[in-house]
């Protein structure tokens, strides 16, 4: 059996590929902050599927508990067939008046965690002569959107560039770009979306087997729903003034709860 190490792995996109790799055979580690929510994700998926599952506890902002991540994913004793870095969170609040120390939490999260996992996983699969990355960007990430997107940018080209690092080496990357999807981050995010039209909303467990397909099919960049295609598309063309205009319309229905 394969084995697969996801983060993010007690909630939304993160708890998704859980299931969905459970249930095709994988045995899996799973990380993230809370130990108590691993447990309980544990229990699920070994009493459902009947799969290994072994828990790392870890906040992947800090360099310490990131490493102890890093040195499971690199571990040639116990491989690491597949590594999706699932983890991250988005602020309600803009650069200028929100908290500095948050943001560089959420960099951490987003672009150095990302990094360093996957620097560890690239090397040992490339030894190994196979493996798969999936980094779970956004399609917030092809336009100017915040902070947020500015990481998700970032973890989009990233992928790309490590994607073809790779070539020919049995490893592949692949960047995951959802757009809206129905799970926990916008709550967690203090975000009111009611004013969202339900078209732009996707499935977690949807958007999931859609990105295991593009991996399989060997694509560096997976776009689930065909809506969020064609934004991504229209983006790759368009003028940046003019995405910067469109965008601060769309920013606008994401609006702090009160």
């Amino acid at each position: 059996m394969r084995t697969a190490l996801v983060t993010g792995a007690t909630s939304g996109i993160g708890h998704a590929f859980c299931r969905e790799l459970a249930e095709r055979g994988n045995n899996l580690v799973i990380v993230a902050r809370h130990r108590a929510r691993l447990e309980n994700v544990s229990d699920e998926l070994r009493a459902r599927y009947s799969v290994s599952v072994e828990i790392l506890a870890a906040d992947l902002s800090k360099r310490t508990q990131l490493r102890r991540v890093a040195d499971r994913v690199a571990d040639q004793d116990r491989p690491i067939d597949l590594l999706v870095n699932s983890a991250g969170f988005g602020m309600s609040k803009s650069l200028l008046k929100g908290d500095l120390a948050d943001e560089e939490a959420m960099l951490d999260v987003l672009c150095r965690a990302v990094l360093v996992l996957s620097h560890a996983g690239a090397l040992s699969m490339k030894e190994r002569g196979r493996g798969h990355i999936i980094n779970v960007s956004s399609v917030s990430g092809f336009v100017p959107m915040g902070t947020y997107s500015a990481a998700k940018s970032w973890c989009t080209v990233f992928t790309e560039t490590l994607a073809q690092e790779l070539s020919g080496s049995g490893v592949s990357a692949t960047a995951l770009c959802p757009g809206f999807t129905h799970t926990e981050f916008h709550e967690r995010a203090d975000l009111d979306m009611s004013r969202l039209p339900k078209a732009m909303w996707l499935d977690a467990d949807g958007l999931v087997r859609d990105c295991l397909d593009d991996v399989r099919a060997g694509k560096v960049i997976s776009v689930p729903g065909v809506q969020y295609k064609v934004i991504a598309g229209i983006a790759q063309v368009l003028p940046h003034s003019l995405l910067r205009a469109v965008s601060a319309r769309v920013d606008s229905v994401r609006r702090p709860k009160r």
